[in-house]
């Protein structure tokens, strides 16, 4: 079975995480501390390693994110690295 991104990218999220984070003046540690007060332990480098996208997100991640980003998940989601094959 095919998988729905490509090899090099491990999710989907990772350039949104980045720029909303930007948006929000909030540091790569501040998104960290946040996202443990949803009880979601994501280190700081952990933090970069979704937005190079060298790491999964898992689904309780990907909301505890998209609260701490006042962001809804959908436009989280980079469906421009999707593969339409």
């Amino acid at each position: 079975m095919a998988r729905i991104i490509d090899g090099e990218k491990q999710n989907l999220i990772g350039l949104n995480v980045a720029k909303r984070r930007v948006e929000l003046k909030m540091s790569q540690q501040k998104l960290s501390d946040k996202l443990e007060l949803y009880g979601v332990y994501v280190c700081r480098g952990s933090v970069s390693r979704i937005e190079d996208y060298s790491r999964t997100v898992t689904d309780i991640e990907l909301y505890a994110i998209s609260k701490v980003l006042n962001t809804p998940i959908t436009e989280l989601i980079d469906s421009d690295i999707i593969d339409k094959k």
